[in-house]
């Protein structure tokens, strides 16, 4: 990844201003292993704590890390719990990589964390809706299938 993404200005800039990056060797006999590390690139969004919250394995284009680290971000705001925070992360990913791949996990989730801050079912219902319109060969729309039951039936 250092010949095609890392050399990448976005990319430099949005982990620069984002992450704090570290770089260590699969075979390093401290971290290897407390971090399963078993081929590179594998790429790991920690929080201060050390707790994994994300991870890719294999190598990501420059259009494709952006949003790769924006869904890890928005994965550990998750689980913190900082709904809005995940939520803003989501739509960065919607907004400004809408043809990404992990576009269709961004749109779950973003609905999910919605759902969890308000209990409103409009926003899983939203999710479903989004992805059969926008995604609808993603397996995200599979998970999100039982969403559209939650429609009121005239």
């Amino acid at each position: 990844m250092d010949a095609v993404a890392y050399i990448d200005p976005a990319v430099i800039s949005f982990i620069n201003d984002n992450l704090v990056p570290l770089r260590l060797a699969a075979d390093d006999p401290l971290l290897g292993p407390q971090y399963k590390v078993k081929w590179t690139p594998s790429l790991l969004v920690l929080d201060a704590d050390g707790t994994e919250h994300y991870r890719t394995l294999g190598f990501y284009p420059p259009l494709e890390l952006i949003p790769s680290l924006l869904l890890g971000m928005g994965k550990a705001k998750f689980n913190r719990p900082d709904r809005p925070g995940a939520c803003q992360c989501y739509e960065k990913i919607l907004s400004d990589y809408p043809a990404s791949s992990l576009a269709p996990e961004a749109v779950y989730l973003n609905g999910v964390s919605r759902y969890i801050e308000s209990h409103d079912v409009s926003n899983l219902i939203a999710i479903y809706d989004r992805l059969a319109a926008e995604y609808a060969d993603s397996p995200w729309l599979i998970r999100a299938d039982p969403y559209r039951l939650l429609k009121k039936q005239p």
